[in-house]
Parts: C-alpha cells; sequence; structure tokens
C-alpha cells in the first residue's frame, strides 16, 4: 500500500509539473483553429493591399514619368517574403489541426503542435505589423530620366553633331510633334536616330517613356504593337493572343495618359498610328514621334517637312576614314596618306562606305595594295573587297520603287561620268527615245511622266537635286556604282552595259561578246577613230562625249549597229565630217552634234526616217542643214549659238516637218524674225529663242505673239527701242485681262548690250518668270514702268522671280514704282547702277529673308540707297554682300 501511494504522488507531480510549464503558452495550442483562421484572413487583407499599392505604383511609374519609393519596393518584398512563409505554414495547417484532441484543447503530440502554434502566432503578428505599414499617401517620385533602352553605338561617329542638334531642338522643341528624317541608304540615318535615344538618357526632357520600334519594309502591326507592348510591360499569354484592335485599345490607355516618344527606324510606307494604338502627337499631349526613311515621299504621307540627312563633308569624310583605316596603317609608307585619301574620296562622304572600305584597307600597309584599290574602285567599284556589303543595302531602295518604269530610267543614269550634272529635260529625251517612255504620246505628256520619274528617284535618294540649278540632277557616287552593278545583271553579265569614261582610252574597248553590248558610255576620252564591224546587234545607246582627238568614225562601224536608238557625239571639237553610212542606223532617233567642227551634215542623214530629236549647238563651222525637211519623223531642232542661224529657206523648211513639237534657235535677222512670227505653227514650237544682232530698223519695236510653250529668251546686242506683246483683237497692248497669260511658260529672260530699250514692262506678261538679267544696256531706265503699267491693273509681276541681276545700267532709276512682295525671290544682284536709289521692298517683302542675299560692288551706291522706313532697313541690310572690284562679270551660255 505504502509503495502504490508513493508512486501515486510521483505522477501527480509530474502532472503538475508540466501542466505549470504549459500553462504560459497554452494558447498556441488551444487556440490554434482560431489563430490559423485570423491569419488567413489578415494575410487577404494584406494581400489586397499589397495589390491596390502595385497597381498605383505601375499606373504612376507609366502615365506620371515617376519611380517607386524605395520604402514602397521594401514593403512589397516583405510582403512576398511573408507571403511564401505563410503559404509555408499552410501546407501543413491540416495536419496540425488533426492533430488536436480533447476538443482543441490538447494535443496527440504536444510538442510538435506547440512549435507550430508558436509559428502562427508569430506570422499572425508580421502579418498585422506589415499591414498597419501599408498605409502610404505617396508611393512613386518624380523621375528626371526618360524610361529608355539605351542602345549600342560604335564609337566612331563624326560629323553629325549639328545635324543631332538639329533635329534634338526640333523633337524637344514645341514647333513639331513628327520629325522625320530622309536620305540615301547608308548615310547615317539609324546611327543618327540612335544618338537621340541614347541621348534621353542624358537629359531630363520631361518625357516618360522613350520607344524604338524597327519597321522594315512592309510594315506589320501586330509586331510592332508588341514591340510597343514589350515596352509598356503589356507582355503575356493573354495580351499575345488579343487581336489587333484589342491590343491597340490596350496601347492607347497606357500612352494616353502619359508623354511619350517613338521612334521608328527604317519605314518604307506611311504607318498608321491609330491602327497600332498610338496617339497622335498634338502640342495638348506634348507626344513626339520620330522615323526615318529612304523616301521624301513616306515624309510627305506622314505629313512632315523631313530633315534631310546627306554625306559628310570632306574634311568629315577623311576624319572617319582615318579612325577606320588606323594610324599604324596610315603611317606603314609615307605615300600611303595621300592614297588613302584618293579612296577615302572614292566614298564620296557615304558614312557606309566609309566604315566598310576603311576596315578594309585597315590591313593593307603596302603601297601596291593601295593603288590597286584605287585602280578597282576607279574601274569596276563592284569587285573591290567590302562593296557586297554595301551595294545590297543601297539595292534595296531599288527594289521598292513603287513604279517600275522609274527603275531602267535610273540604270541609265549611270552612263554619265561621277559628279556628271545631268539635264532633266536631255534625260527625258533619252528615255523617251529607248522606250522607257511611250514616244507616241504627246511632248508635254513626256515630259509630265519623265518629270514624275526624275521626282520619284529624287525622293527616293537615288538621283540628288541641284540646289542652283534646278533643271539638273547628279548621282552619288556609290549610287552610281550600285546602279552599275545591277545594269550588269549583279555583275554576272558585265559587258551589257560597258562604262568607261574619263579612264584615257585611245580606242574602242575590247569586248569579248559584242553581241550582249546593249549600252556603251565612252565620255571624256582620248579616242580618234572608231573602225572596225564588231557585231553589236542589240546597241541601242552609244556616248561618245567629249572625246577632243576623236577624228574619224568608219562606215562599217555604222553598219554594225542598226538597232542604235540614242547616238551622242557632243563635245567632239576634232570631228569635221561623218561618213553617208549613217544612214545605215535605220533606228536611230537621237543624235547630238553640238560643239563638233563640221561644216555640213552628211547627206545620209536625210534618210533617218525615225529620228526625232536632232542637236546642232554651238557648231561654229556650220553653214547650212540643208534637206532637214527629209527628217520625217523630226520632233526637236535645237540650232542654238552655231555659225548656221535661222534663215528665210530654212523657215520654209521647217514649216514643212509635220511632227515638229520642239524648235530651240538662234536668229540673226529682223527679216527672218518677221518671216518666222508669221508662221504660227513654228511660234508654237518655240521653246529657246536667242535673237543676236537683230535691229529693227523701221519700227525699232519687236512684236512678240503670244507663245504657250516659249521658256527662255535671250537678247544680245539688238537695236529695238520697245518690245511689246502684239495681240489682234483688242486696241491697246496693256488693256488686257489681268488674269490673261501671253508668255505662261517663260522662266528665263537674259538682256544685253541693247542700247535701245528704255523698259521691260512686257514682263507683265510673263507670270512664271524666275530669273531675270539685264546688263550693259544704258537707256534702260526702268524694268515695269508705272505709266505702261498702269493700264494693266490687277497683275503683280515677278511673283515667281528667284534671281534678279541687273549690270552697268546707267540710266536706271527703277525696278518698279512700288514694293513688290517678291515671294521667292533669293538673290538681287546690282553692279554699276548708281542711279537705282530705291529698291521695291518694304518690311513685309521676301517671305525667306533669312535665304535672301543682296550683292553689290560699289558702297557708295548703298550708302545712297533710299528705304520706305527704318523697319525696311533693318530688315534688309544684313542681307548685303560685297563682292570686290576684282569681280568681273563673265557670261557662260
Amino acid at each position: 500500500m505504502g509503495g502504490c501511494l508513493t508512486v501515486s504522488l510521483s505522477c501527480d507531480q509530474v502532472v503538475n509539473q508540466i501542466s505549470q510549464g504549459l500553462c504560459i503558452h497554452v494558447d498556441y495550442i488551444c487556440k490554434l483553429s482560431e489563430n490559423l483562421v485570423a491569419m488567413k484572413n489578415d494575410m487577404e487583407v494584406l494581400k489586397a493591399k499589397r495589390d491596390d499599392v502595385q497597381t498605383r505604383v505601375r499606373r504612376e511609374e507609366f502615365t506620371r514619368r515617376r519611380e517607386r519609393l524605395s520604402q514602397v519596393q521594401g514593403w512589397l518584398t516583405n510582403v512576398s517574403t511573408v507571403e511564401d512563409k505563410f503559404n509555408e505554414l499552410l501546407t501543413t495547417n491540416d495536419v496540425e489541426l488533426q492533430r488536436l484532441c480533447l476538443f482543441g484543447f490538447c494535443s496527440k503530440n504536444v510538442k510538435i503542435s506547440y512549435l507550430y502554434g508558436k509559428r502562427v502566432v508569430m506570422m499572425l503578428k508580421e502579418i498585422k505589423s506589415l499591414s498597419s505599414q501599408g498605409d502610404f499617401d505617396t508611393v512613386t517620385v518624380a523621375n528626371p530620366i526618360a524610361r529608355i533602352e539605351e542602345m549600342p553605338i560604335q564609337p566612331t561617329i563624326v560629323g553629325q553633331e549639328t545635324m543631332l542638334e538639329r533635329v534634338w531642338t526640333r523633337l524637344t522643341g514645341d514647333g513639331d510633334e513628327i520629325v522625320g528624317l530622309y536620305g540615301m541608304g547608308g548615310v547615317g540615318k539609324t546611327t543618327l536616330l540612335t544618338r537621340i535615344n541614347n541621348k534621353f538618357s542624358e537629359k531630363c526632357s520631361g518625357f516618360g517613356v522613350v520607344i524604338w520600334v524597327v519597321v522594315s519594309k512592309s510594315p506589320d502591326i501586330r509586331r510592332i504593337q508588341g514591340d510597343i507592348g514589350k515596352r509598356l510591360d503589356l507582355g503575356g499569354e493573354e495580351w499575345d493572343n488579343e487581336n489587333e484592335k484589342q491590343r491597340a485599345l490596350d496601347i492607347y490607355n497606357v500612352l494616353g495618359k502619359q508623354k511619350f516618344v517613338l521612334l521608328l527606324d527604317d519605314i518604307w510606307e506611311k504607318v498608321n498610328l491609330e491602327a497600332l494604338g498610338v496617339p497622335y502627337p498634338s502640342k495638348q499631349n506634348g507626344c513626339k514621334v520620330a522615323f526615318t526613311t529612304r523616301s521624301r515621299d513616306v515624309c510627305g504621307c506622314m505629313g512632315v517637312d523631313p530633315v534631310e540627312v546627306i554625306c559628310l563633308e570632306p574634311d568629315e569624310a577623311w576624319k572617319l576614314f582615318q579612325m577606320k583605316v588606323g594610324e599604324n596603317t596610315l603611317k606603314g609608307h609615307p605615300d600611303i596618306p595621300e592614297l588613302a585619301r584618293e579612296v577615302a574620296g572614292k566614298c564620296s562622304g557615304l558614312p557606309l562606305a566609309l566604315n566598310v572600305i576603311g576596315e578594309t584597307m585597315a590591313s593593307k600597309r603596302m603601297v601596291q595594295e593601295w593603288r590597286n584599290a584605287i585602280d578597282v574602285l576607279s574601274s569596276y567599284a563592284a569587285e573591290f573587297s567590302g562593296m557586297e556589303q554595301i551595294l545590297p543595302i543601297l539595292k534595296y531602295s531599288y527594289d521598292n520603287l513603287n513604279k517600275e518604269q522609274a527603275k531602267p530610267c535610273f540604270l541609265y543614269c549611270s552612263l554619265f561620268p561621277e559628279d556628271y550634272r545631268m539635264e532633266k529635260e536631255r534625260l527625258i529625251d533619252y528615255w523617251t527615245c529607248e522606250g522607257f517612255i511611250d514616244e507616241n504620246v504627246s511632248r508635254e505628256r513626256a515630259l509630265s511622266q519623265g518629270y514624275e520619274i526624275i521626282g520619284i528617284l529624287v525622293r527616293a535618294c537615288l538621283l540628288l537635286e541641284e540646289a542652283i540649278n534646278k533643271e539638273q540632277v547628279k548621282m552619288h557616287d556609290v549610287v552610281r556604282e550600285m546602279a552599275l552593278w545591277i545594269a550588269s545583271d549583279l555583275g554576272k553579265h558585265k559587258e551589257r552595259s560597258i562604262v568607261q569614261v574619263g579612264v584615257g582610252l585611245r580606242e574602242v574597248p575590247n569586248v569579248k561578246n559584242w553581241s550582249s553590248v546593249r549600252r556603251m558610255s565612252l565620255m571624256e576620252n582620248e579616242i580618234e577613230t572608231i573602225s572596225g564591224s564588231p557585231e553589236c546587234l542589240q546597241l541601242t545607246t552609244l556616248f561618245l562625249q567629249k572625246n577632243d582627238s576623236l577624228l574619224h568614225i568608219s562606215d562599217e562601224f555604222f553598219r554594225c549597229i542598226p538597232m542604235l536608238v540614242v547616238l551622242d557625239l557632243s563635245g567632239n571639237s576634232s570631228l569635221r565630217n561623218l561618213p553617208n553610212q549613217i544612214s545605215k542606223l535605220v533606228s536611230l532617233r537621237y543624235l547630238d552634234l553640238s560643239w563638233t567642227y563640221m561644216k555640213r551634215l552628211p547627206v545620209g542623214l536625210q534618210e533617218l526616217k525615225k529620228l526625232r530629236y536632232l542637236r546642232l549647238d554651238y557648231m561654229k563651222r556650220l553653214k547650212s542643214i540643208s534637206g532637214i525637211s527629209n527628217l520625217s519623223s523630226l520632233r526637236k531642232l535645237q540650232l542654238l549659238q552655231s555659225k548656221m542661224s535661222l534663215d528665210m529657206s530654212l523657215v520654209e523648211e521647217l514649216q514643212l516637218l509635220e511632227h515638229l513639237e520642239v524648235l530651240n534657235i538662234s536668229i540673226k535677222s529682223s527679216l527672218v524674225v518677221e518671216k518666222l512670227l508669221d508662221a504660227p505653227r513654228l511660234v508654237k514650237c518655240l521653246q529657246i529663242v536667242v535673237l543676236r544682232g537683230v535691229q529693227e530698223e523701221s519700227s525699232g519695236v519687236l512684236s512678240l505673239p503670244d507663245m504657250d510653250n516659249l521658256h527662255k529668251v535671250i537678247i544680245r546686242k539688238c537695236g529695238m527701242c520697245e518690245i511689246k506683246i502684239e495681240r489682234t483683237t483688242l486696241s491697246s497692248p496693256w488693256s488686257r485681262s489681268p488674269k490673261t497669260q501671253f508668255l505662261p511658260n517663260l522662266s528665263t529672260v537674259h538682256i544685253s548690250s541693247c542700247e535701245g530699250l528704255k523698259d521691260l514692262t512686257w514682263l507683265l506678261f510673263a507670270p512664271n518668270l524666275t530669273s531675270l538679267e539685264v546688263l550693259d544696256s544704258g537707256l534702260v531706265e526702268g524694268i515695269i514702268t508705272q505709266e505702261k503699267a498702269m493700264t494693266m491693273s490687277g497683275i503683280i509681276p515677278f511673283q515667281k522671280l528667284e534671281s534678279l541681276r541687273l549690270h552697268n545700267l546707267a540710266m536706271l532709276r527703277s525696278i518698279h514704282w512700288q514694293p513688290l512682295p517678291f515671294p521667292c525671290l533669293k538673290t538681287i544682284h546690282i553692279t554699276k547702277c548708281l542711279e537705282l536709289r530705291k529698291l521695291p521692298l518694304d518690311s513685309e517683302s521676301v517671305m525667306r529673308v533669312e535665304e535672301f542675299v543682296i550683292k553689290y560692288q560699289e558702297e557708295e551706291w548703298l550708302e545712297r540707297i533710299e528705304w520706305d522706313d527704318e523697319a525696311t532697313r533693318l530688315r534688309f541690310l544684313p542681307f548685303f554682300k560685297f563682292f570686290g572690284p576684282e569681280w568681273q562679270v563673265m557670261y557662260v551660255r
């Protein structure tokens, strides 16, 4: 008995001790179920609060150009950590609840339940603490740097600093919402746009996000939306599966609430911003779009006045080339720097070519390698190492010409030498004869088609329009090499188009397969004789201009080229005759003999029944073109400044040419002028007229009829005292309606050494005059006189005038009696006109005054100028440019 009692007392003590130890944290077990419910509920509250904060943060980051606070990011990180721990606790939730017994007041394994319950209580406290910390007044702070993805760019960039600042100013200023960069392939457009993109990371520009997208040909709306969506964190499987319209709406909802910059690289057609979901940039939303393209037409479709990215200046090009070649190579031999400059010059400032060819030459340490490079680049540059990278890039512009008709016209331009200035109208004549333009349409229609093609090529940066002479175009040297490469079927058939210009040839080059030759240009060589009988049955164009040594062309040669349609022999000053076998050129449509030394045309020429264009300018020994009336298909005759001028018999012959449309002619007799003006059909053909030494001995008045096609008039050393526009229906030559245009296409007038003229009021009838020169005519008192012009009320002269030149007019007192607007005027050049005290200018004249210049020679004349008011003086005085006494007037016609 005593033993049993002793054992009983020992058990009670043990139980009491355990109970006392557990009492302190009994709730870990007995309230486990309740604590788990509380923990779950509080966690849901914390997660909801976390979601609200994240939504707020993302919205402010993308719509107001802000960055999340560090404490907010820290809180979100802590919530994420707690959530992971919470989820871990829940994995054993059911097991721990099943472990409880005695209605939840005890556990089958007290120790495990105790530890689990303790973790739940600690988690509950942590959740409550985090939840109390998640009430933020602000969650983001203003971010001074735009959200951009900086792009890699080569370190050796030269010559874009000025252009970069210009585009940056336009893009970040208030003037332009869309900025277009256009230029030829390889000129550096993408490089410039990349620098603009990266510049946003350097400067506080006020934009929330900068997005870069490469568009390329045939823009894929869905792909572009995808690229934009990635920058806006809109990616994900659900978004990827949405249709284009819904994706556009999502993009719009994000971009519509912030200022953004969208950079579109390499576009080939109009990009529909609305279809992408991009809000249209405006002054109100402050957003910007910039793009690059090779086509000026695309810029027009996008509604912008583009920035042209041009090739590097020679000094900049040489600097870039030196960087690519490297100092060690350039110092490898004393002759290499000079040779390297010549190689760099072959790139004509095109950055792509400078980079590729510079890298190719970087390993060339021998002088012979550099000389060989020059030889290859001068003869057939497509074979030069590295050109296989350049030419296909440039060819993309050719491939994407939107008018197939433009492609052969472009390739034809490669027949001319490097940097050759091609006359637009002459090009069109060549193209028409070759069949690129329908020769059966009217002259006006053919010209319209030709100018449209030139416009397409210029806007595609495949031809370059001359800045000074808008009637000429030229081709970049590297683009020309690309054209030659394409014309030879990408180098596979080099003899298809043979171009060896300015290389010192003394004879026609040897050709393995003459039958494959279609076009040949041997301009500017030293060929003396053309003989032999190669079978050139496909040859259609032969250029032999400016072979000063050319003396003889054999009979046999003409017999072998029966399909020839264009033959240009101009500028061969030693060529005195042509064989009568020229008659064998039965397909010939174009012949140019200008600047040759022939006295007479070969009799065989009269048999060329398909000849349409004949140029005989500046033939100083030409005495006769008798028999020209036999050229039954002739449409255009040019006979300017030759010894042979228009005479009475020629006027009669010309009237027999039923298809004649253009007549450019020199006249030296007033009787011939009278007879010509009496032939209405010939008057209608007049395009350029040169009057030299014509004396109006009877009335002293030169009366001109309406001439719709007249473009240019040159009058030199003539004795008339007045020029009038002749009419037959009204009593006064000055009483016609202001809307009447007698000379609607007259654009150029040159008058010199006409001592009888006193005014040129007749120019009121030339509303499209662009260039006027009046020189050495001492009796001219006014250009437009008030007395004669008053009867023509409503006419404002010189609305299209771009250039005005007045020289040595001792009596000139007035250009016009009152100020004129001169909306197109760029240059006034006045010398030795000391009586001219007042210019027809006021403070509103000349639209683009920043491009305007007034050239003068005498300081005393400038000091005596009278101004309408101080505003006019201040507007124009800065644009006077002095030309010193060494300046001499030179005429090149």
